[in-house]
């Protein structure tokens, strides 16, 4: 009886553990979902990385080609897995927030390759969902590149520009390796 029982509440908190982890798309922020569609290029999840994109069924060929191209590039670093450091708003505007993003991939050897990235997100029907860039118009770009040079005087893009400054210091020609790979393929 007790195998039994052990058993059955290993099946209940499996059954737990699966609902709470959800679809691996967070849709109930603008970072939510950013991060989850960074986690989802380095796991290799095409289909969740549509579903960050709200992209599940006919994806246009652009965004396919960037979908492709840029699971291709985390591929390349092979990362064992992605360290999330920050994750906040650059800017705000009705239904849509332009988002930042500084992580590392850590990689095989486990030297932590620092990255930043933005991203625009819209808020359709109460979820969040990363904008292709077909879909930003030019008044979202401006407003993006206004933004972003904000941003890279803040603190946290200074810290970022140096952990990537002394980690290419240390790995010199691993950029050139990483395009490599691309080109080879």
């Amino acid at each position: 009886m007790k195998k039994k029982t052990r058993i059955l509440i290993l099946g209940i908190a499996l059954v737990l553990t699966m609902a709470m982890s959800g679809c691996g798309v967070n849709h109930k922020s603008p970072e939510g979902v950013v991060e989850a569609l960074i986690k989802n290029y380095v796991s290799g999840s095409e289909k969740n990385v549509k579903k960050c994109y709200s992209q599940n069924k006919d994806t246009n060929e652009l965004l396919q080609s960037e979908i492709d191209a840029t699971l291709k590039y985390f591929a390349a670093h092979k990362p064992g897995k992605v360290k999330v450091e920050q994750c906040d708003k650059l800017s705000e505007n009705g239904d849509y927030t332009y988002v930042y993003i500084i992580y590392n991939l850590v990689l095989e050897n486990s030297q932590e390759y620092p990255c930043v990235g933005t991203y625009m997100v819209e808020k359709n029907s109460g979820k969040y969902y990363v904008m292709s860039p077909s879909e930003i118009t030019d008044e979202l770009r401006n407003q993006a590149a206004t933004d972003y040079a904000k941003f890279m005087t803040t603190d946290s893009y200074k810290s970022y520009t140096k952990a990537y400054n002394v980690f290419i210091k240390k790995n010199p020609g691993y950029e050139e390796k990483i395009a490599n790979k691309l080109n080879a393929e």
